[in-house]
């Protein structure tokens, strides 16, 4: 009996380990030479909450509401929708889209800042339920650019061979965290899930853009206070006037460096995902790109500000719409709590 086939013992408990995956550098017995999107998932809440139902509660108007957010309805996840139930029907219509099957999946991500810490990795509630309980789990938290995080990662496991195919999934339940009678954060979040297959490429001709290009990300805790969770009630706040400032005072910067590390012009873009913070942020950050060629990911418009879910559900749509074709360069912008940003360009798959 070999080794990787012989139980380990813990305690009293013999538990069977299951013989671990090796990653198969781009099936070719060389380093991969990148990372790419290979397919896309999505999964929207059937439930909605309208501007105009927002709007009666705080006695405004719905074009009050949707001139301040751009948002006409926001998704709701019922009771049975949890988070691990979103984020698994996401990742298997993206490892169907890419072809893959469970046993092709050797890392599984989640990205999400809505989740009870104590409710365990959800990560590996979705490699079980794609049937690939051997798979490597983890979940980020990096608030609203935690998939661009995600990805990053990803994409430089697979880079590196510790990983063949990876599935990632933006998942979030913001409304459990809503105080009702804050206008603040009532007329903005929504719930969701978006996901991607991430998998090896060949390296590309010498000065072609990767197929998915480097991150650049950072944060800056000194301003952490502007969006939290309140520790007592559990209810989010946020100083809005302030995170409008800094997400279209600086944003734009963080998105432009991205470019220029994939050595993109921005006129070269396709489609420009940000996270949908609302829709006024988007507009900004899309008028100083001078991303002119581009298609502007206003998903937020039907599910509100989703987090971490946000981007895979705008790339989603593009792609299921046929806005952005495969091959396209997509920038994908993710910024938010923390203050935490991140941006890579990416090929469509």
């Amino acid at each position: 009996m070999t080794a990787a086939a012989t139980p380990e013992t813990s305690g009293t408990s013999r538990i069977p380990i299951p013989a671990p995956r090796v990653a198969r550098p781009g099936g070719t017995g060389r380093a991969p030479g990148g990372a790419r999107l290979l397919g896309l998932g999505a999964y929207r809440p059937v439930g909605r909450l309208t501007s105009e139902e927002l709007a009666g509660r705080f006695g405004r108007t719905a074009q009050w509401v949707e001139g301040r957010t751009g948002f006409v309805t926001r998704g709701v996840a019922a009771a049975d929708e949890t988070i691990g139930v979103m984020a698994l029907a996401a990742a298997r219509e993206a490892l169907a889209d890419s072809g893959l099957t469970a046993a092709d999946v050797d890392l599984v991500m989640v990205a999400t800042c809505s989740s009870q810490p104590r409710a365990g990795v959800v990560a590996a509630e979705v490699a079980a339920g794609l049937g690939a309980p051997a798979a490597a789990t983890v979940d980020f938290n990096a608030a609203c650019a935690g998939f661009c995080y995600a990805v990053a990662a990803a994409a430089d496991s697979v880079r590196a061979g510790t990983a063949r195919h990876a599935v990632v999934v933006g998942a979030e339940r913001m409304t459990d965290y809503i105080d009702p009678a804050d206008l603040g954060t009532s007329i903005i979040f929504g719930d969701g899930a978006g996901a991607v297959v991430i998998g090896p490429a060949e390296a590309g001709a010498e000065g072609e853009p990767a197929a998915i290009g480097p991150v650049t990300w950072g944060s800056d805790g000194s301003k952490a206070s502007l969006i939290q969770v309140e520790p007592d009630s559990q209810r989010m706040r946020m100083e809005g006037q302030a995170v409008f400032r800094w997400a279209t005072g600086s944003v734009h910067r963080v998105a432009l460096a991205a470019c220029e590390r994939a050595g993109v012009a921005p006129k070269d873009l396709a489609a420009v995902i940000p996270h949908q913070a609302n829709l006024r942020i988007v507009n900004a950050l899309a008028e100083k790109l001078g991303a002119v060629r581009a298609v502007v990911a206003r998903d937020g418009a039907d599910a509100g500000n989703t987090s971490a879910a946000s981007i895979p559900l705008a790339l989603h749509r593009l792609h299921r719409n046929r806005a952005v074709r495969a091959g396209d360069l997509a920038l994908l912008v993710g910024f938010g709590a923390g203050l935490a940003w991140a941006a890579q360009v990416v090929r469509v798959p």
